[in-house]
């Protein structure tokens, strides 16, 4: 069969198989009585095998490989063919669901379908100044809740990402993505999820999440939690705030919202003076000190004068003088 003929049957162009040729990956190996190179049934063989391995993705080199190569490993073709596979499995699922999202948001003109469109790509560009300005028309242009935390949990560039949180506030959707990622086995997702709820208006769903979160093996995660439950009043946050003390980690804004708590102070000074009051670090003691300062209340200065006689004279000086500075109680 000469190139024409294997052309018009295979689809292929002339072009293609005298380019298959020149590499020798398929070479006609007959000849006619005229002398003209004729591809033989072994050829057209080989040829099948060739476009049945491009199908799969292989390159014209990986090819060549499988078909010649006696010692090219079958296996590890077939581990990448289906890695490969399950990528763009995952990328067409993110496709789907990016196109679903655009479809409920609503847009009913064509140009404003391109829009979303057009956002939710810049949104993922590879140039931060790029993301970061599509973030910030997100919000006016219809981009869902969830394409936005989507984007915000992938997102290193730290302006970039306070962009998302700003569109993301703005827009409904987007906690169960949060929730999801607050899962993640990578403490830098949950880190992401975490800020972004922290930075949501406060609702049923939104302080379920972080509730979650206050137990979290991540000191970053469990601190954000505990000093965003904390500020609007979550009781179950009071126990965070006490080790964030204890660590000196924001201790200073963890003792300001525990003296917020007027409704459990008693309990509050009670878990301080036990978790911190006689622990050998100095430093410990005296942020506990400091940390009473902020309550007010009985209690709070009952616990004061126990530390007017501590082994450290700094820590018994800022007792003494916090309590004369102190109203009456």
């Amino acid at each position: 069969m000469l190139i024409g003929e294997v052309a018009q049957q295979t689809g292929l162009s002339s072009r293609m198989l005298r380019h298959y040729d020149s590499l020798g990956l398929v070479r006609p190996t007959g000849r006619t009585s005229g002398g003209y190179r004729e591809y033989a049934a072994a050829d057209l063989e080989r040829l099948m095998h060739v476009e049945s391995l491009r199908s799969l993705g292989l390159s014209l080199r990986e090819v060549g490989r499988a078909l010649d190569d006696p010692d090219f490993e079958p296996g590890s073709l077939m581990d990448r063919l289906i890695d490969d596979t399950r990528a763009r499995i995952a990328a067409d699922t993110r496709l789907l669901e990016r196109l679903q999202r655009v479809a409920v948001t609503g847009p009913t003109e064509w140009t404003s379908v391109l829009d979303v469109i057009g956002l939710l790509r810049a949104v993922q560009s590879e140039h931060a100044a790029l993301r970061q300005r599509a973030a910030l028309l997100a919000g006016e242009v219809g981009v869902s809740g969830e394409s936005l935390a989507d984007a915000l949990l992938a997102e290193n560039d730290p302006n970039v990402a306070g962009a998302l949180r700003w569109a993301l506030a703005q827009r409904p959707g987007g906690v169960g993505r949060l929730s999801d990622g607050a899962a993640d086995p990578d403490p830098m997702i949950r880190r992401r999820a975490v800020t972004a709820l922290a930075a949501l208006a406060e609702n049923d769903q939104v302080d379920a999440v972080l509730h979650s979160l206050l137990d979290d093996p991540d000191t970053v995660v469990r601190r954000v939690a505990a000093l965003t439950l904390g500020r609007r009043g979550i009781d179950a946050a009071v126990d965070g705030l006490v080790e964030l003390i204890a660590a000196g980690d924001r201790d200073v804004e963890a003792a300001e919202i525990l003296a917020g708590h007027e409704a459990h102070r008693e309990r509050i000074v009670d878990l301080l003076v036990d978790r911190l009051g006689a622990d050998p670090d100095a430093a410990v003691r005296s942020r506990l000190v400091q940390a009473l300062a902020e309550i007010p209340g009985t209690a709070a200065t009952s616990a004061l004068q126990a530390f007017i006689g501590d082994a450290d004279s700094m820590v018994a000086r800022t007792a003494i003088v916090i309590l004369d500075q102190r109203p009456g109680d």
